[in-house]
């Protein structure tokens, strides 16, 4: 047993334990969370009109007196198993929003609905895939002696691709700034995309909110370059939401004439700096406009909701662009597993940081996430369903919630969290179990087999 890795002792150790069995149903019950919260409690269900105590559960009788629940984390990296699960409400979230269900009428598929792309601006060349990078033929340096162009042809996996031609000439301050106000930029764009539709058919801006709603749901993703840009589903509703239905002005050219205009003209400024001056920031020139039609003329709406859950469970380390895990001191710079230009935005963020007049903005506390603040997925209201409802239908549906006419009493206290090391390996082949079956039932459902 000395001999064998800590890991493997551990596994053993677990596995000889006379409630190992019933430890096992509670990690499964988690899906292999890969950081389960641990709680300690009870809870007792009484019978509201005579006081006798129906059901009684108490944790004094499970192995280490401890409950395991889902840690609930959204980032694959963190936890695969329940990044699936996120991912699986992020689908049918944003699928209600475009084609019905969870309480959203199915009409809403025949609204103006659009999805579109909005990028940063350059804050300098970058290194890029596919055709020759940057080809140019009088060749020619930067004034730091670097050439301005560059005719490799990069593959998509190159460490290059994203990298400055010059890191030099990069504007990395603006970068980090334009990081930290990207959902103000984002705030106005939605205001102004509802006075461009209210002026397009003559109506008073203030007046739209009782002819129409503007709904939305957006995800944020970051580019190779280490940038984000947004992805959006954009649809326009009655002035009651999904629920009534648009005004006969209310078409996809609108709209999109709206959306275009909104992403070239909206600005924001940031606070005046004596380091850095007030910087006027605004949307990339690359915009992405796709209407989304009900008769299937455009993207595959299930397609573009897969998409969006798809990118909700990624974080900043996934595409190199930052850490999932906050920055508390200026040397966990010099460790942080990120590239030299990834590394020199961080850096950028804890200095811009620390002036005052950035304060408000806590670019140190976002320095991780190189200044961004915003959540990854966002939507309007009346968009669809919420994670709450979906998260109560899921309790409901495997019989976790309260019978009518009982009263329950809940005393719960955190007692900790994570797996020890061998725990954390049998975790994780029960989240690739878990896996192996979810896609044998997938493969025989696409052929017609059984599933049972």
């Amino acid at each position: 047993m000395r001999q064998l890795p800590e890991t493997d002792r551990d596994a053993i150790r677990l596995a000889q334990d006379p409630q190992f069995p019933r430890w096992l149903e509670q990690v499964t019950a988690t899906g292999g969370c890969a950081h389960p919260i641990h709680l300690s409690g009870s809870t007792t269900t009484l019978d509201a009109a005579t006081g006798e105590i129906l059901h009684h559960y108490d944790t004094r009788t499970e192995p280490g007196e401890r409950l395991l629940v889902r840690c609930r984390n959204r980032r694959a990296t963190i936890c695969p198993a329940c990044s699936r699960l996120h991912a699986g409400d992020t689908y049918h979230l944003i699928r209600a929003g475009l084609l019905g269900g969870k309480n959203v009428p199915a009409t809403v598929r025949h609204r103006p609905r659009l999805f579109v792309t909005l990028t940063a601006p350059s804050f300098g060349p970058v290194h890029r895939t596919g055709e020759p990078c940057r080809p140019r033929r009088d060749g020619g340096q930067c004034e730091h002696g670097r050439p301005l162009g560059c005719g490799a042809i990069h593959a998509p996996d190159d460490a290059t691709v994203g990298q400055p031609l010059c890191a030099d000439c990069y504007d990395y301050t603006g970068h980090v700034l334009w990081h930290a106000h990207a959902s103000k930029l984002w705030d106005r764009f939605a205001i102004d995309v509802r006075r461009r539709l209210a002026s397009s058919v003559g109506l008073v801006q203030s007046h739209f909110r009782t002819h129409a709603r503007l709904s939305f749901a957006r995800v944020a993703e970051y580019q190779k370059r280490a940038a984000v840009h947004v992805h959006a589903i954009i649809r326009l509703d009655g002035p009651d939401g999904p629920a009534t239905e648009s005004p006969t002005w209310a078409t996809t050219d609108h709209l999109t004439d709206a959306v275009s205009t909104a992403a070239g003209r909206v600005l924001v400024r940031s606070p005046y700096s004596p380091a850095v001056g007030e910087l006027t920031l605004a949307w990339g020139a690359q915009l992405d406009i796709r209407p989304l039609h009900a008769d299937g003329d455009g993207p595959d709406d299930d397609a573009v909701a897969a998409y969006v859950a798809k990118y909700v469970t990624k974080g900043a380390s996934d595409t190199g662009s930052g850490t999932d895990q906050p920055l508390t001191t200026w040397h966990d710079i010099d460790t942080a597993p990120v590239n030299t230009h990834v590394r020199t935005l961080i850096r950028t963020c804890w200095r811009l940081g620390g002036l005052p007049e950035y304060a408000h903005l806590r670019l140190r506390a976002w320095a991780h996430t190189l200044g961004y603040r915003g959540h990854i997925l966002t939507k309007s209201r009346a968009y669809s369903t919420t994670y709450a409802a979906l998260r109560a239908e899921r309790a409901q549906h495997l019989g976790h919630t309260d019978t009518p006419d009982t009263i329950t009493e809940r005393q719960w206290r955190y007692v900790g969290s994570g797996h020890t090391p061998g725990a954390a390996l049998i975790a994780a082949g029960i989240t690739e179990d878990l896996a192996r079956n979810r896609e044998a039932a997938r493969e025989a459902l696409s052929t017609g087999g059984d599933v049972s």
